[in-house]
């Protein structure tokens, strides 16, 4: 299996999976992707159902990711799909369990990990991945990321006490709610770095791209990415769809359908994987907040971001982005992998004028039938109404994020736009949101044992501009040191 950017050139080299694994963006500020997709048939289908109801999550993840990756030996990739979906990280087996809920909805649990948020379920792996091959390569890591809020805990526990491995991680000064804060800024490590910078999420992971884009800091100083523009951390959410469409069918003829709370679309984009490689996916819904810049798109062909003035500062607050990283990767595939036509969009376009559109074209068209998706959007008030309706008729508690897609998916059932089976991907537990559970319930959501202490931790954290000059003199200061 080879590699290659969503903007380079024919004549590119393509890149092995070790070859990109720490590299995050492609040189070009593209996006790597593989030549092609692995497709699975039928028999591979029941052999993979089989192995799950036997052997577990773990072992279905090794079946899945080792057609991606060939340049490490199958044993080691095993060994560190077992530690990475450990019971211990995990709670069980299957790792990520399903509850069937009213109208006809299933809800597929991805929070069962060390920071309860979906997150973990790629972070996990990706630490195991990250370890073994600067294990090997006797290198040391500068990752740098972004969070609009579960991903720099998740990255960040991945991480924590990995050899040769620092992490610098970009939050929305603001914008997180108290118990995601709590969660980053209490760890005390001088190899994590916690950093609010002035602005959302968007200008934050402008100034990750930014600093990327410059090839002589990023080699001198080793940086590499946790965001979802790593390959890797996608790769590893493929696995899920697999594990759910085998609970929620395991029949290769019978399809299933997930609606996907959405932010920087890399979500959602595993789902798109795991239905190009053969995996009987129907629709994949992509459930937007406010802040619905994809949800636009998918309704007109018109790819329209928004400043960070105009970014929404909502009651899902994961979802508040209006550039989504990895929606390229799916134009790239939906303008049929034309290098050049991506450029043209996301670099003279998308650069210039701050908007394309593809509503006219032959490919957008076709999008729906070729690719499956459909789109909706919630808001506050939806959020509210769907967490009260959820817990009275299932005394199930979801957060604003997983209310947003249940929303959607309800919706979309309701209208006939999608059949049975529907699963609701999760975002996190309920606690990181207490707030709106709060207003939505009157209620405090039950804090897990393992979170008691967890608003009581102290702050660590720096306060910085929005300005990538200002990133790089930080961590030249503390690489340096």
């Amino acid at each position: 299996m080879r590699y290659i950017s969503t903007r380079g050139v024919p004549t590119d080299q393509p890149r092995t999976f070790t070859d990109i694994l720490l590299a995050g963006l492609a040189p070009d500020g593209g996006l790597y992707m593989p030549v092609e997709y692995p497709q699975v048939d039928a028999d591979t289908l029941l052999s993979w159902s089989k192995i799950f109801r036997e052997e577990g999550y773990a072992a279905l993840a090794f079946e899945v990711m080792r057609l991606y990756i060939d340049d490490i030996p199958e044993d080691d990739l095993r060994a560190m799909c077992q530690r990475a979906y450990s019971v211990e990280n995990f709670g069980s087996r299957e790792v990520s369990p399903m509850t069937q809920l009213s109208d006809h909805i299933w809800l597929l649990h991805l929070s069962n990990g060390p920071t309860a948020a979906f997150k973990d379920m790629a972070m996990q792996m990706l630490g195991q991945l990250f370890e073994y091959v600067l294990d090997k390569t006797a290198k040391e890591l500068n990752i740098l990321g972004a969070t609009s809020g579960d991903t720099g805990s998740s990255a960040e526990y991945a991480m924590l006490g990995k050899g040769g491995i620092r992490v610098f991680m970009l939050t929305p000064s603001g914008r997180m709610t108290p118990f995601q804060q709590a969660q980053m800024y209490g760890i005390d490590d001088p190899a994590i770095i916690n950093i609010a910078l002035d602005g959302v999420f968007d200008d934050c992971q402008d100034v990750v791209k930014a600093i990327s884009a410059d090839a002589d800091f990023k080699q001198r100083y080793s940086i590499g990415a946790v965001n979802s523009i790593n390959w890797a951390r996608l790769l590893a959410q493929v696995v899920y769809y697999v594990a759910a469409w085998i609970q929620a069918s395991g029949t290769p003829g019978n399809k299933v359908s997930f609606s996907v709370p959405t932010g920087n679309f890399g979500d959602v984009f595993a789902g798109h994987v795991a239905r190009s490689m053969g995996v009987p996916i129907d629709q994949l819904i992509v459930a937007t907040n406010e802040n619905n810049v994809l949800d636009e798109f998918y309704r007109t062909g018109i790819y329209r971001v928004r400043s960070s003035e105009q970014t929404f500062k909502t009651s899902s607050p994961s979802m508040d982005i209006s550039k989504a990283s990895n929606f390229e990767r799916f134009v790239f595939d939906l303008v049929g992998r034309d290098q050049a036509r991506v450029r043209e969009l996301f670099v003279d376009q998308l650069g210039t004028r701050g908007e394309f559109s593809l509503a006219d074209t032959r490919e957008f068209k076709d999008a729906r039938r070729k690719f499956g998706f459909l789109s909706g959007s919630s808001t506050h008030a939806d959020r509210i109404d769907s967490i009260q309706s959820v817990y009275r008729h299932d005394r199930v508690l979801i957060d604003p994020h997983t209310a947003d897609a249940w929303k959607v998916a309800r919706d979309a059932l309701r209208g006939g736009a999608v059949e049975q089976p529907l699963v609701v991907l999760e975002t996190a537990l309920a606690v990181k949101f207490s707030e709106t559970i709060e207003e939505a319930l009157g209620i405090m959501p039950e804090v897990p044992e393992r979170f008691a202490s967890v608003m009581d931790a102290g702050r660590h954290v720096v306060d910085l501009p929005n300005d990538p000059e200002a990133v790089k003199a930080l961590i030249r200061e503390v690489v340096d040191s």
